[in-house]
């Protein structure tokens, strides 16, 4: 296995056929319209030397070292500048060309570091590969003189050092930073001689606006920006190309090693999902897979006050074998049950549905979606007929228009908000509905046309009042109705009622009615208009409800079946929409079908050779309910730390606690192993071996880089475990069970790791009917035949503020962390975000005599914890956020039971509180525990 080196032809290639033909040093050459000289020599074969150009940026001809010659044109023209013209005739070697490429290069080296041997980026080098390419042996100039051989090195930031000394000003940073990432954090200060890069006003990496994405590192073409990982361990001489394990972004990566030591992590270029760029967590918040805290050996103990004792696999997967029969045994086939996990492959997760399924011999299997996206599934199937969004991340490159509804891509999503802000920079307009200011409200060459700053919990009577406008100002798409949807006349008469106008739902949800009525005549008015949500929209108790609102507004705008449209979730972890697919909920078998459906019952009892239940089993909060009762005894916990992410911490703790087996398999002790009596370890993503699929549908390989550190991967333990209970479940490799699940789940039926090594990746269905996948989903059609209208009546939360939790806590991520934080909080990371804190509105603060950063404490009626206040306008009054990313503030003890009518999805999003100065921060440590958190 070699280092993988991908082709850069200098500048971005241009859409279009290949119709202008060009001689280039004698070839001809057929390229689209608008292509650069440089890229079709590129293209052709002829590489012509360049330092300020990377076809990841826009041509900015710098450098002047890519100087050609063309027959009829005066000079040596730039041929990253230069466009291709019908029959220009091109040199890219002369004499005199030569001589001006090497002058040009003795400036470069005449002013730079001449420490080649030992700089870590020997060999990586662009500047050293264009001394060699020109020719140069000698710099006439001499080293004397002024120079910036003395400038320091920036290294405040924990994964990249910035060396100033070794900088030639090229710009492809401060062009990546701007074009790429789109947060124009650097800039070139200065002029001339005196130009240099700058981080925010001239201050160090971390004091700027700088997000750590790391493309400013992949841009540079010297060692100026160099990851310390480099620095530490060397060059890497091999590659794997796999898929990050954080958000539903999907993005691929290049794992490059030296030996069996990840050096670094670099975006891959032919990513379907990324294209080449990353965020700070995919890029460099990888060392959690090696750090000491993991656990790599199975543990047991007899009771959750015991100590553990480190066992052999033998004897762990045993006990949990004999412990499970012997529960049933006891207490009923339903008494045990398993959750899997988002952050696992599908091929781990349809182990385990399958191990509870055909081992347990019940349906009691449910997964973590629960908890944020299982009303995207209830709402998108009953509208559209599939559980799943509608487009590829790409499509928002045509949108017109795009509302933004309880998500935050910026922080969630950074890799698509970055794509998404690409496309507003372009002159696309911006509606954000969000009770939070989040950055993408007014941020760098991004300003969002409107702010619906509605109250939380009433997103419902929001989208009606969308579509009532669009009803009743004549906006409807009626075609498309006609064609494509059904239902559309009752829809019609409920949402044209009076009290879904603007007017009339502005006292609920606090938005005046003139400015709704804009933007949603902004919506329907567009050539294409696309919709993004996130758990903003989910995790209410009316979610699935405001799911399918978002899905009716779509139709009646005929804003679905191509591309810059549709209605699209972004999924909060790695593998959500894979865990959905691979049968994890308890009513539905792989492929979204329904337990009771006899013939889909009979493919898998006719492979698994086992009868399976038709009735569905229990949701995670009936599993907990049923374990405080007593009748649900043994949960099978594979890598979720429900401890830390469910609602109600004190209810989810009491019923563990309640229960006679408790099985985790995890990288790290965690909340949730608390109460454990047994804890298998499992592997990070740099061991796993299948396929993550992401928030666009998108199945990526994820193949390992080195072999599990815990001897075994995940699925082979969940198999020993169902041939320890007595069924016998077995496969030779992951591929395997890829093999399996296509031939009984009809949207994988094309998917196989042969195939997704050979095209990369494929987006389901993938079948016979669309063998390389489908980026657009209804293109023609709706899955379900015809979309349908469904009412949507809004119903106030039970949740209500009162004189005692006069206040209302909503919750949501942060860039740096990720979920519970236990990856991210094992790497540099931490430097960004130490703590959870508490945002609150000036007014809420003042009235409480509370400052920024005091200590506050932060109660509901159902738990209270401690964090500090960070005083932000960016919340409304009366309502107050915070993150969930550190267990030590353990925000979930104050979120309560209420949950999605349809789904059971937890309403993070609207909790009572209040909030009340504790100390000054000098007097306790930062997010202390309060009374209630410590019981848990």
């Amino acid at each position: 296995m070699t280092l993988i080196k991908e082709p850069d032809h200098g500048t971005p290639a241009r859409a279009g056929e290949a119709t202008v033909a060009v001689e280039i040093d004698g070839t001809e050459v057929l390229v689209p319209e608008g292509t650069s000289v440089m890229r079709a020599a590129s293209e052709a074969g002829i590489d012509i030397p360049r330092l300020c150009a990377t076809d990841s940026l826009e041509a900015f001809g710098s450098c002047r070292l890519c100087l050609v010659d063309i027959d009829g044109r005066k000079g040596t023209p730039a041929s990253c500048t230069t466009p291709v013209a019908p029959g220009m005739k091109v040199r890219t070697q002369t004499p005199e060309l030569a001589a001006l490429r090497r002058g040009v290069m003795e400036l470069y080296i005449s002013d730079h570091p001449l420490d080649c041997l030992t700089c870590p980026a020997n060999g990586d080098c662009e500047l050293q590969d264009m001394a060699g390419v020109v020719g140069l042996r000698e710099v006439r100039y001499g080293f004397d003189g002024e120079n910036h051989l003395d400038e320091p090195t920036d290294s405040s930031n924990p994964y990249f050092d910035f060396d100033a000394s070794k900088c030639i000003s090229c710009s492809r940073c401060v062009r990546a930073c701007g074009e790429v990432q789109g947060t124009f954090a650097l800039t070139i200060e200065g002029r001339g001689f005196a130009s240099k890069v700058a981080a925010g006003a001239g201050g160090s990496f971390m004091e700027s606006d700088c997000v750590s994405c790391g493309a400013c590192v992949q841009a540079c073409p010297t060692a100026t920006l160099q990851e310390r990982s480099v620095v530490e361990l060397g060059m890497p001489t091999r590659s794997v190309v796999t898929t990050c394990a954080y958000c539903g972004v999907g993005c691929s990566f290049k794992a490059e090693l030296r030996g069996d030591e990840v050096v670094r992590m670099v975006p891959y270029k032919d990513g379907g999902a990324n294209e080449g760029h990353s965020c700070v967590k995919g890029r460099f918040a990888f060392g959690y897979a090696s750090h000491p805290d993991r656990q790599l050996k199975p543990m047991l103990r007899e009771r959750i006050t015991d100590p553990w004792r480190e066992v052999g696999w033998e004897e762990a997967i045993g006990y949990v074998a004999r412990r499970m029969l012997d529960i049933q045994a006891r207490h009923g086939a339903g008494a045990i049950g398993g959750i899997t996990s988002s952050r696992c492959t599908n091929e781990e997760v349809y182990a385990v549905q399958k191990m509870v399924r055909a081992a347990f011999g019940n349906n009691n299997v449910d997964t973590c979606a629960r908890v944020c996206h299982s009303p995207t599934g209830y709402g998108l199937k009953q509208t559209y007929g599939t559980s799943a969004g509608t487009q590829d991340f790409k499509s928002v490159a045509r949108a017109d228009v795009i509302l933004v509804i309880g998500a935050n891509p910026t922080d969630g999503h950074p890799v698509f908000a970055s794509r998404m802000k690409r496309r507003l920079r372009q002159g696309a307009r911006l509606i954000v509905a969000d009770p939070r200011r989040i950055d993408l409200v007014r941020s760098p060459h991004v300003e969002a046309a409107h702010h619906l700053q509605l109250a939380p919990g009433t997103n419902v009577a929001l989208v009606n009042a969308l579509a009532h406008v669009v009803v009743t100002e004549g906006l409807v798409d009626r075609a498309f109705v006609a064609e494509r949807c059904e239902d559309f006349e009752a829809w019609e008469r409920f949402i044209a009622r009076p009290e879904h106008s603007p007017e009339a739902v502005a006292g609920i949800t606090g938005v005046p009615a003139e400015e709704l009525r804009a933007a949603a005549r902004l919506y329907a008015g567009a050539p294409n208009a696309a919709i993004y949500y996130g758990l903003g929209v989910t995790e209410h108790s009316q979610g699935s409800t405001m799911v399918m609102g978002m899905a009716n507004l779509a139709m009646a705008t005929g804003n679905i079946g191509r591309e810059g449209v549709g209605v699209n979730p972004l999924r909060g972890q790695n593998n959500v929409q894979g865990s959905c697919d691979m049968g994890s909920f308890p009513h539905e078998l792989p492929g979204y079908r329904h337990v009771s459906d006899d013939a889909v019952r009979s493919v898998f009892e006719t492979l698994w050779g086992r009868t399976l239940q038709s009735e569905p089993g229990l949701r995670i909060p009936n599993m907990f309910d049923s374990a405080v009762d007593g009748t649900f005894r043994a949960l099978f916990v594979h890598g979720e730390d429900i401890a830390q992410s469910d609602p109600n911490t004190r209810h989810v703790t009491a019923a563990l606690s309640a229960m006679d087996l408790v099985v985790v398999q995890d990288l790290f002790l965690n909340e949730t192993s608390k109460f454990a009596h047994v804890f298998l370890p499992g592997t990070s993503f740099l061991e796993k071996d299948g396929t993550f699929t992401n928030a666009e549908r998108r199945i990526n390989r994820v193949r390992p880089v080195m072999a599990p550190r815990t001897g075994k991967h995940e699925w082979q333990i969940v198999c020993e475990i169902a041939q320890a209970m007595g069924y016998p479940m077995k496969w030779d490799d992951a591929s395997q069970i890829m093999d399996e699940i296509a031939m009984t789940t009809p949207t994988f039926a094309g998917v196989s790791f042969g195939k997704l090594d050979r095209v990369g990746s494929v987006q389901w269905p993938c079948n016979d009917t669309a063998p390389e996948g489908t980026p657009i989903m209804h293109v023609d059609g709706f899955v379900r035949g015809r979309g349908r209208f469904v009412e949507t009546v809004y119903v106030p939360t039970e949740e209500r503020s009162t004189r005692k939790f006069p206040l209302i806590l909503t919750t949501g991520r942060i860039l740096s962390q990720y979920n519970v934080g236990a990856q991210t909080r094992r790497t540099g990371n931490v430097a960004w975000h130490p703590e959870d804190v508490l945002e609150l509105h000036p007014h809420d603060a003042e009235v409480r005599g509370i400052r920024d950063g005091d200590t506050v404490a932060l109660a509901s009626r159902v738990g209270e914890t401690s964090l500090r206040a960070r005083i932000d306008d960016r919340m409304p009054v009366g309502v107050v956020y915070t993150t969930f990313h550190h267990p030590a503030t353990g925000a979930n003890v104050v979120t309560t039971e209420h949950s999605d009518w349809a789904t059971n999805c937890p309403e993070y999003k609207v909790t009572a509180v209040q909030v009340t100065l504790k100390r000054p921060p000098a007097a306790e440590p930062a997010a202390a525990r309060s009374v209630a958190a410590g019981e848990r």
